[in-house]
């Protein structure tokens, strides 16, 4: 048996019993990526190595890794201990979700930079998880500093593994806290925020692979919402306190766009543009959140 056929013959399996969007949108690239990751060989070769002949015990090894995947439902990242954002890789485990957050596109495209200057010196990576936006901000932007902060302990552990794996403890400051708590006088030129998002009745709905996450990371509702926007209030609330004059937030609302909106309506934003449209990624300067707490403020 070839490489190709082994990869032909996983992706009928994983086809028929498994839910993608953690690295992947598909069976064949997912049996790729098991395939190549099991025999040890680079997860861009595949044409190289199409061709070549996998021993029967290899073989083996990879059906057993394809089969873990379809009985446990887990994300192949936990299975792998790796995944993959703007090209670059990172440690990831169960401690914290897979990382693909669509804010990695516009910071890696140069979207962002435009509503930055030369003041830009300080980003908070905020709920940052296993750390990737910090990473990526930090390789981005060589002359800025970078705080990552989160709730979760073990997440933060999850992090400083990357942090070190790419070489830019000088650079990042991991910190544990609840939101803006965790940042308490301090203030920055730019906020990224993949924050728990997630409405009630999606929680309820999601697919067996995301249940493996924490939910912690996921659920925006932990206030006694419905909505998914409780982390969100709470943060657009603290926000102006936390940034300079001409600072800007990138924030993800994934698919909650309508219940953003309806929980923001006079908000002004910018939606930016990614791969899975324009209705998941925005931009809010921090004179419109200064605007909008004065709102809130003359109407409570």
């Amino acid at each position: 048996m070839t490489v190709l056929q082994l990869v032909q013959a996983e992706a009928a399996l994983l086809a028929a019993g498994v839910h993608f969007g953690h690295g992947t949108t598909n069976a064949w690239d997912e049996a790729a990526w098991l395939v190549l990751w099991r025999l040890g060989l680079p997860l861009d070769a595949l044409d190289a190595v199409a061709t070549q002949d996998v021993a029967p015990v290899q073989a083996a090894q990879v059906r057993a890794l394809v089969a873990e995947r379809i009985a446990t439902r887990k994300p192949a990242a936990y299975l792998t201990g790796e995944a993959w954002l703007q090209g670059v890789p990172f440690f990831v485990d169960e401690r914290c979700i897979v990382p693909r957050s669509l804010i990695a596109e516009p910071l890696a495209e140069g979207h962002i930079d435009i509503w930055l200057s030369e003041r830009t010196h300080r980003v908070l990576d905020l709920c940052t998880g296993n750390g990737s936006l910090a990473v990526l901000a930090a390789l981005a932007w060589p002359e800025v500093t970078v705080d990552a902060t989160d709730l979760s302990a073990d997440a933060l552990a999850v992090a400083a593994r990357n942090v070190q794996r790419h070489g830019l403890a000088d650079r990042i400051e991991l910190l544990q806290g609840d939101g803006l708590a965790a940042v308490a006088g301090r203030r920055y030129d730019l906020i990224l925020c993949n924050p728990p998002y997630v409405n009630r009745a999606a929680m309820a709905a999601l697919p067996p692979e995301y249940r493996a996450e924490p939910a912690l990371a996921l659920d925006g509702n932990a206030a006694g919402g419905d909505d998914g926007m409780d982390f969100i209030r709470k943060l657009l609330a603290g926000a102006p306190h936390h940034l300079t004059d001409d600072a800007v937030l990138v924030l993800e609302v994934g698919h909650e766009r309508p219940h953003f909106e309806a929980a923001f309506p006079t908000l002004e934003v910018v939606w930016l543009s990614t791969s899975a449209g324009d209705e998941q990624v925005l931009l809010i300067t921090a004179q419109a959140l200064r605007q909008h707490a004065g709102q809130a403020i003359e109407n409570p």
